[in-house]
């Protein structure tokens, strides 16, 4: 029989046991509630190789090396149970930076880090953007990619900008490109020359490259060695480029004035709607002529255009040219776009360059050091391309650029003659030029303040 007393015992056991149950399910449930929770940190953590972005080194000059698989982590555990291992990630793979020196190309780069050149060959096999590796230049980065100390691809970081990789599937390459925009700010600056246009131009902060390209762009109007005084004056809006928050490079020019002897030049930069671009006059008219006035940096005008006492020949004789002097190894520019029809020793003249620029125009340059190297009897040349370097061969007293200018067969005065003019700025696009030179011109007048807030209309 059950007493009162054996009735309160049994009650009290079965609590016990209740409470001891429910316990145990509590931490069941706790337990697998923390391995799901374990599991799905591990695949949040776990991240496998070729989840890692293509371009992970920074432009770092020196030689880097680094691991880019997934670090490891600990995740605190039970002693009562085991949490499940994450999945198995595929090999770890890392890179390596170069800095391309001087003399070397690819092929070379290969040879030294003791890669298989046969990958050089697949990757230009596999896509016609492998031509670009060929352009390598000394300075530049190529990063190259192991995977299990094998070589796995590579990248060409050809600027800051823009960069081509190569990554390696078996026996074949991928090839991409990686392209970012610079970052465009436009500034304004105004100076008095005084001395010479590159001093003003420093003391106002422009770079040397800014105050090149405004003498080239006004040099078809303005010869900037004899027609410069003291007084003249200039302004400028240009670009410059940033990546990363650091200038990279000097942009375009997009406006200028030059005050030249109290006349007024003005220059705008175009681009039109199917993406052409050149400088224009406020007219309309195209700053750039077929013809430079002056093919070569000078110094001063040795001799003139006409009849001189010859210095060698120790008589009078006709001077069918102006003589530029100019230290030698000095670059000698073609005046215009043509075909060199000559190109060697000519009697006096020494080593001589002939370009002819059509029917009508032809161009020599003697007394020449050396030659471009490049270039032979029948090469088609640019208008300001490199032929040839000032030298004192042939009858010469020293070193200077004998430059001739001949139309139909005739010598006339390369500082007076009167140049040909460019082509003009298509009739459909005058309206668009108009009002884009009119915000331009506008531009030439406003703050530097103001102009940061106008990057976004420039091009």
């Amino acid at each position: 029989m059950f007493t009162k007393n054996n009735c309160c015992d049994t009650t009290r056991k079965l609590e016990s046991q209740l409470n001891f149950y429910e316990r145990c399910l509590s931490s069941s449930l706790l337990v697998i509630v923390f391995s799901v929770l374990v599991l799905l940190g591990a695949k949040a953590y776990t991240k496998q190789d070729g989840e890692n972005p293509v371009n992970p080194l920074s432009n770092n000059d020196s030689v880097a090396a680094y691991n880019d698989s997934t670090p490891s982590f600990t995740v605190p555990m039970l002693d009562s149970f085991t949490v499940p291992s994450a999945p198995v990630s595929t090999p770890a793979g890392y890179w390596k930076s170069y800095k391309v020196a001087k003399g070397q190309n690819l092929a070379l780069i290969f040879k030294q880090l003791d890669i298989n050149t046969d990958y050089l060959r697949a990757m230009i096999q596999a896509d016609p953007l492998a031509k670009r590796l060929q352009q390598i230049k000394p300075g530049q980065l190529i990063k190259i990619r192991y995977v299990n100390d094998d070589f796995a691809g590579l990248e060409y970081v050809a600027e800051p900008t823009y960069s081509l990789v190569a990554l390696r599937e078996g026996d074949s390459f991928v090839l991409s490109e990686n392209k970012k925009q610079y970052e465009k700010k436009t500034h304004r600056a105004s100076a008095t020359i005084h001395s010479s246009l590159f001093i003003a131009a420093k003391k106002a902060g422009i770079s040397e490259k800014t105050a090149m390209e405004l003498a080239q762009l006004f040099g078809w109007d303005i010869d900037f060695a004899l027609d410069i005084r003291d007084g003249d004056k200039f302004s400028v809006v240009y670009q410059t480029l940033h990546h990363g928050g650091k200038k990279i490079k000097t942009g375009n020019i997009l406006a200028a004035e030059f005050v030249n002897k109290g006349k007024v030049y003005r220059a705008v930069r175009y681009t039109d709607p199917e993406g052409n671009s050149g400088y224009y006059n406020p007219q309309g008219e195209n700053m750039h002529k077929p013809f430079l006035r002056t093919p070569v940096d000078f110094t001063r005008i040795s001799s003139r255009f006409g009849s001189r006492y010859h210095p060698v020949l120790n008589k009078m004789r006709s001077h069918n040219g102006v003589d530029y002097a100019a230290p030698h190894g000095t670059v000698v520019k073609t005046a215009g776009d043509g075909k060199i029809i000559f190109r060697g020793t000519l009697r006096g003249y020494g080593k001589t360059v002939i370009v002819e620029h059509g029917a009508q125009y032809r161009t020599l340059y003697a007394h020449l050091q050396s030659y471009n190297k490049k270039q032979r009897t029948g090469t088609v040349v640019k208008q300001g391309q490199t032929i040839g370097y000032v030298g004192s061969s042939g009858l010469a007293t020293g070193p200077h650029l004998h430059y001739e200018f001949l139309v139909n067969g005739e010598h006339r005065n390369p500082l007076t003659v009167k140049l040909p003019t460019a082509k003009p700025l298509n009739e459909k696009y005058v309206a668009d030029f108009q009002q884009k030179a009119s915000y331009s011109l506008s531009m030439l007048k406003s703050t530097t303040g103001n102009l940061l807030a106008m990057n976004s209309f420039a091009q």
